[in-house]
């Protein structure tokens, strides 16, 4: 089994219940044990601002699927809860990316992993900090990325 990390956004309609079904698919899917839920936070609309409030979690799983298998997963996810890509970074009911996965690295234009944002976006480190701490990513532990950036706009639920 292989430690991922992944990120869940929601800011449309039932956003509790789109992240926790969104869960619920994670851990009824085989090869896959969810071993991690952080809290929820609300957080301001990140790039295109101009959208309701984000609530946000992040996902500590064991997996046995490969870092492609686990994107497809993830992309099934945000399919079967009607994920629609109008705006870049726009309004939806669910995302799921992938932060990292074990010590695979990738940056080709379909999988960016450890995700190339990740450690600019305090709505990602302040759950992932919950969960793993002294996860390194890019050198350093998710605590010292954490005291890097702007946490003002994460509410924590």
């Amino acid at each position: 089994m292989r430690k991922a990390y992944l990120s869940l956004g929601s800011n449309i309609g039932e956003r509790q219940n789109h992240l926790e079904r969104a869960v619920e698919i994670l851990n009824q899917t085989e090869n896959i044990s969810v071993t991690g839920v952080s809290s929820f936070y609300e957080t301001d609309p990140w790039g295109y601002e101009d959208q309701d409030a984000f609530l946000n979690i992040v996902v500590g799983l064991d997996t046995n699927l490969s870092p492609q298998q686990l994107l497809t997963k993830c992309q099934d996810i945000e399919s079967e809860l009607k994920r629609v890509r109008l705006i870049h970074w726009g309004p939806r009911t669910i995302d799921v990316d992938i932060l990292t996965f074990e010590d695979y690295t990738s940056q080709s234009a379909e999988l960016s992993v450890p995700h190339p944002r990740m450690t600019e976006r305090g709505f990602v480190l302040v759950p992932l900090h919950e969960l793993a701490p002294e996860l390194i990513v890019n050198g350093k532990k998710i605590s010292e990325w954490l005291l890097e950036v702007d946490q003002t706009g994460i509410r924590k639920i």
